[in-house]
């Protein structure tokens, strides 16, 4: 009986330190698949974008839709959208000529707010 008891102890106690752990690896997985979902993001804002404006022939997003996902131009609402503003280009040059403004639902759904051409400052 003694032994039991000394077994079920062992088990309760055993189960409280793994919690943490678990709530360790939840988060990281929360973390890991958000990442995931802004990554996808930022491909479909891009290519909404090159879409709008010619496609690759005539245009290219800036460097940062092209890197790694957290590092792009963007603002997330918390309740899975994120909006991208980014510059683009011809692909013979790096000065921008256009803005654009691209929300993406965690969805897929991508909106494009903003695509305009930028105004010279003479």
């Amino acid at each position: 009986m003694k032994l039991n008891t000394f077994i079920n102890s062992a088990f309760v106690i055993a189960s409280i330190a793994l919690v943490p752990g678990i709530a360790i690896a939840q988060t990281a997985n929360h973390n890991k698949i958000s990442l995931i979902n802004l990554g996808r993001a930022e491909n479909l804002a891009r290519e909404a974008a090159e879409k709008a404006n010619g496609g690759l022939q005539h245009y290219r997003a800036e460097n940062s839709m092209y890197g790694p996902a957290e590092r792009s131009p963007h603002t997330y609402d918390g309740h899975g959208t994120w909006t991208f503003t980014f510059n683009g280009h011809s692909p013979d040059s790096d000065t921008p000529t256009v803005k654009s403004v691209v929300t993406v639902s965690r969805s897929r759904i991508v909106h494009i707010n903003y695509n305009r051409h930028i105004r010279s400052r003479n």
